[in-house]
């Protein structure tokens, strides 16, 4: 590895394969090609650390629009990219069937592959449909399972509940139980760093800043990339293939930055770059009454816990069948329990009546902790106490905390209602992109500017899935969904959102539809691929990195059987 901003200016550098950005998609593109008979160069705008101020300033956008989808935090410029932050925050236990102590700063990415509708050209849903249907990129999944250093590629319910944990049993054909699993981070950050810093064939630049992709005089072939620093200096890579492996909002900027040759920036002779962006909003549903409280001791399969040493988390989602026929779009719903308005007062009462009287005896020694006491105290601080442990656990579950199932007492007593999160597909759109400002950064590029709009049609669609939701559960005797709404009947959105940038060079076979091909090589440039989610179509409500991953393999595979018939010619 080394640091960029002790290079000498105009300085070039060979290479036979250039990748840019250490993202996830960026690390599994060296990871498959450490060792082999090529060279790789693997640019990072940032260094080990978190981003100084000036690097970090890098990726501050200017947002028009009603819906803002992209900050500054949710860019990391660093080795390893968002995977070195990213994540649930595996607590010091995650309950399960065994305990196991877990590091608390480890944190864990949260995967689910795309379901076979995400991959479909559906009529009613302008611009949908991939290149290919789910079934050609199965292979690859299972792959990108190896590299994430999971265990089998399993996302039944069937394959994580038994006779204890059961899924919610849902009448008809609606909605379904699907299934998200959970990887280590470190694996991206810290595993494959030590592999690739080792690997003699592959040079990583941190603090190196991809400017400008320069190409021939026909915009046909990119013959180097320029790099800049913060500290002033610039070099040239020369290289036979180029990987841009960073994100849909920086693939985007240097695209449209590269526009020596091609006026409105390279691959954008359609207008195509920028367009159709998408995230996954989170929407804060509601509350979900259970028609009897024993429900809470019946959900476990709902919960974040671990299952066979692997952490798994269940939700409720509408079936393929479902969204075909109703025409909505595809979401998820988690369900967290929350504790029962009358547990803080039933807690005051016990410590009024059974620790207050012995310090008014006088008595020199407090009176014993035990859990019982410390389930009283912690239904006024946040916490239950679990039983088994004598430990503190968290009552307020999200997406990144749970073990909830696993506290004690009886959940039924401690829980009155579920909290309802979704997390939604945004349909592709037109004019949600990605385009420049006047303004320029530190580096002299234009700066990024978003144009985002949470659009009626995508509002309407969400409205009527969800009230689908409240029905079959309804249907099947389970309890009752209020809506959280606004005075104007609108779903809550969590102004957070979800941090999953997608879409701005989204795939298809033809150049006038699609900023790449089915295999992620730009249209008309011979030796430029896009590993990013910035090429999905559509996103579903997936998390992306695990089909970034499969899609960053199955470019690697295409790049080494290129290099193995490009290096045959040369000798």
């Amino acid at each position: 590895m080394i640091d960029a901003r002790a290079l000498p200016t105009d300085q070039v550098i060979q290479t036979e394969v250039c990748i840019i950005g250490s993202g996830p998609a960026g690390l599994t593109l060296a990871h498959e090609f450490a060792g082999q008979n090529f060279r790789v160069c693997l640019l990072e705008s940032g260094g080990l650390e978190l981003p100084d101020p000036g690097t970090a300033s890098l990726s501050e956008v200017e947002t028009m629009g009603d819906f803002k989808q992209v900050r500054p935090d949710t860019r990391n410029r660093r080795f390893g990219g968002n995977s070195s932050y990213w994540g649930i925050r595996l607590d010091e236990e995650l309950p399960g069937t065994k305990h196991r102590p877990f590091n608390q700063e480890q944190l864990g990415l949260r995967h689910r592959p795309l379901d076979e509708v995400d991959f479909e050209q559906r009529e009613w849903l302008p611009y949908s449909g991939w290149a290919f249907d789910r079934s050609h990129l199965l292979p690859y999944y299972k792959r990108a399972h190896q590299v994430l250093k999971m265990s089998d590629f399993a996302y039944e319910p069937e394959d994580w509940e038994d006779a204890q944990t059961k899924r919610l049993p849902m009448v008809g054909d609606r909605v379904r139980t699907s299934m998200f699993r959970f990887s280590k981070a470190r694996t991206f950050f810290e595993d494959y760093r030590k592999e690739i810093d080792h690997a003699h064939n592959i040079t990583t630049y941190l603090h190196a800043n991809a400017v400008e992709l320069e190409t021939d005089e026909t915009a046909q072939t990119v013959q180097r990339v320029r790099v800049a620093c913060l500290t002033g200096n610039q070099f040239w890579v020369n290289a036979k293939i180029v990987i841009m492996a960073a994100g849909a909002v920086e693939n985007t900027h240097l695209l449209l930055n590269s526009n020596q040759v091609q006026t409105e920036g390279l691959g954008n002779g359609f207008d195509l770059v920028g367009r159709f962006f998408m995230d996954h909003p989170l929407i804060l549903g509601g509350t979900f009454t259970p028609s009897k409280p024993q429900l809470f001791n019946e959900t476990a399969l709902y919960d974040l816990r671990r299952v066979n040493d692997t952490p798994v988390m269940g939700a409720l989602s509408l079936t393929d069948a479902a969204i075909r026929r109703e025409q909505v779009l595809n979401f998820t719903t988690w369900l967290f329990p929350r504790p029962n308005r009358l547990r803080p007062a039933a807690a005051m009462n016990f410590l009024k009546n059974q620790m207050l009287p012995s310090f008014k005896q006088g008595s020199k020694q407090a009176p014993s902790f035990d859990c019982s006491v410390g389930t009283a105290v912690g239904a006024i601080a946040g916490f239950i106490y679990d039983k088994v442990t004598c430990k503190p656990q968290p009552f307020w579950s999200n997406l990144s905390v749970g073990g909830w199932s696993h506290l004690q007492p009886n959940r039924e007593k401690a829980y009155g209602v579920f909290e309802v999160l979704h997390m939604t597909e945004q349909a592709p759109h037109w004019d949600n992109r990605v385009t420049l400002s006047c303004n320029l950064d530190k580096l002299g590029r234009r700066q990024v500017q978003m144009q985002t709009h949470w659009h009626e049609e995508d509002i309407h669609r969400f409205k009527r899935g969800q009230q689908i939701i409240a029905d079959e559960l309804a249907r099947a005797g389970l309890g009752r969904y209020v809506f959280n709404r606004d005075e104007n009947d609108m779903p809550r959105v969590d102004s957070g959102g979800a941090a999953h940038h997608i879409g701005t060079t989204r795939m298809h076979v033809d150049p006038k539809e699609g900023v790449v091909d089915a295999n992620c090589r730009v249209h008309g440039i011979s030796n430029l691929y896009i590993a990013s989610s910035s090429v999905f179509p559509t996103g579903g409500y997936a998390n992306p990195t695990l089909t970034i991953v499969a899609l960053s393999i199955r470019i690697a595979d295409q790049v080494k059987a290129q290099m193995s018939e490009t290096l045959k010619l040369e000798a």
